[in-house]
């Protein structure tokens, strides 16, 4: 695909994308001061025995469950500004709630509402962020989101380190504060963006007219999800999704932790590295990734990451027969960048197919149901990981794990004969005259 002249490193996105886009990362900024830091300060300052506090964890989790698909319905009935800014101020009471925590049920309640909020508030992110821009550029929206998402966590996870005192309650008073002041923050610039999510006009992503008529549902924006799921090649896209968060994002900070710790030999530190690694893999390379697989299928770049993922398992699963060391660390960094290569492609692909199949009135149910197929994968994966860890079977789940996710690649090739052409590359867009079309698109619906 021909670049345009002014493609930059960094998209060229209109005005109000950025406004969603940096207060997603302010709000990200907030998550990565307290979520790391939730078990820590539930046991060890409230006093909420391990076992509960971990429920608490899990409450998070469960109501994102029902947050996703209520959130994709409310942005279709009223638009995805109100129902998105809702969450966020949802989100902002259950993590301002944290600090008065003083038993299990309490954290509980408070962290479900926190859960429900923020995925209350996530399709209809999606929603806003895939109409701010035309059909082409939807790619770049999603890649510079992702990269932002990991600057504000690392952000906010570096300034915890310097904010906390695990002796003293008020410290942690004060990052719930902040956590709840970014969420509002970004709740006031979300209810300023213009637009009701209409999306400017572009190639049709199915392949053609009968795939069209055979697979998309049909109905406005009245109704639930069942003529939603009734799109199959949604509904593929999502199984293969819930299978990429189950196998790979599930484990992240479940399975591999403990077995990189307890049969690859790592301390905490090592571990840390490997961490580490990943986020900055992410952080500087996901630009030029986007850059480098311009003009590329998106089909394949999700193929491309499930296997990435696959691999970085396999890796795993090699270097924990190292039995530790400076090899086995350097080996267990490897893995995790493979898995953040893999991360770069699936954001600039997935969440841009799921767009252009839908429609302006079922956008929100569509992307409501993409994110409720990566929280089952949140929810399954962790529990999956500690049946199978937990029983000394580690390394025999890693290449499970590997299988299935080689298994969805192969799958998301296939996806190419059922997405029309045009609207299955990852384009640079056009001219910045046609992303203005795209801003006046959303702001006079």
């Amino acid at each position: 695909m021909e670049r345009t002249p002014s493609q930059g490193l960094l998209p060229r996105l209109p005005g109000h994308a950025w406004l969603i886009l940096c207060g997603d990362a302010v709000s990200a900024v907030g998550a990565g001061l307290t979520l790391p830091f939730l078990l820590v300060y539930l046991h060890d300052v409230r006093g909420v025995e391990l076992g509960p506090a971990g429920l608490v964890l899990s409450a998070i989790a469960i109501a994102g469950l029902a947050g996703a698909p209520v959130g994709g319905l409310l942005a279709d009935l009223l638009g995805p500004r109100r129902p998105a800014a809702a969450g966020l101020v949802l989100a902002a009471a259950g993590t301002a709630g944290m600090i008065g925590v003083r038993s299990a049920w309490e954290g509980a309640l408070w962290a479900a509402l926190y859960g429900f909020g923020v995925a209350l508030a996530e399709p209809c992110f999606q929603s806003l962020l895939s109409t701010s821009v035309r059909p082409a550029r939807r790619s770049q929206v999603f890649a510079v989101r992702h990269a932002l998402l990991n600057v504000g966590l690392s952000a906010g996870s570096l300034l915890a380190a310097f904010l906390v005192d695990l002796s003293s309650a008020r410290t942690f008073v004060t990052i719930y504060v902040v956590d709840a002041g970014t969420f509002l923050t970004f709740a006031v610039l979300i209810a300023g963006t213009p637009g009701r999510g209409r999306a400017a006009p572009g190639p049709g992503a199915r392949q053609d007219r009968g795939a069209r008529a055979r697979d998309s549902p049909t109905g406005g924006a009245g109704g639930g999800y069942r003529a939603i799921l009734a799109d199959r090649l949604l509904l593929r896209i999502c199984v293969s999704v819930a299978v990429v968060f189950v196998c790979g994002y599930g484990q992240y900070y479940s399975a591999y932790p403990v077995f990189a710790i307890r049969s690859g030999g790592l301390d905490a530190a090592a571990l840390q590295l490997t961490f580490l690694a990943n986020t900055c893999t992410v952080v500087l390379t996901q630009l030029f990734v986007l850059r480098l697989v311009t003009g590329r299928r998106r089909t394949r770049a999700f193929a491309l990451s499930a296997a990435l993922m696959a691999l970085a398992w396999l890796t795993v699963v090699g270097a924990a027969h190292l039995g530790g060391g400076p090899a086995a660390v350097a080996m267990f960094m490897t893995a995790m960048v493979l898995f953040a290569a893999g991360e770069t492609l699936m954001a600039p692909s997935v969440p841009a197919i799921v767009n252009d199949l839908a429609s302006d009135d079922n956008r929100g149910r569509y992307n409501g149901a993409y994110s409720f197929a990566q929280t089952l994968g949140y929810i399954v994966g962790p529990a999956v990981a500690g049946a199978m860890v937990g029983s000394g079977r580690g390394a025999l789940l890693f290449l499970v794990l590997a299988l299935a996710l080689g298994l969805v690649a192969l799958q998301a090739t296939r996806l190419d004969r059922l997405l029309a052409p045009a609207a299955n590359v990852i384009g640079a867009g056009q001219a910045d005259a046609a992303d203005t079309d795209a801003e006046h698109a959303g702001h006079g619906a």
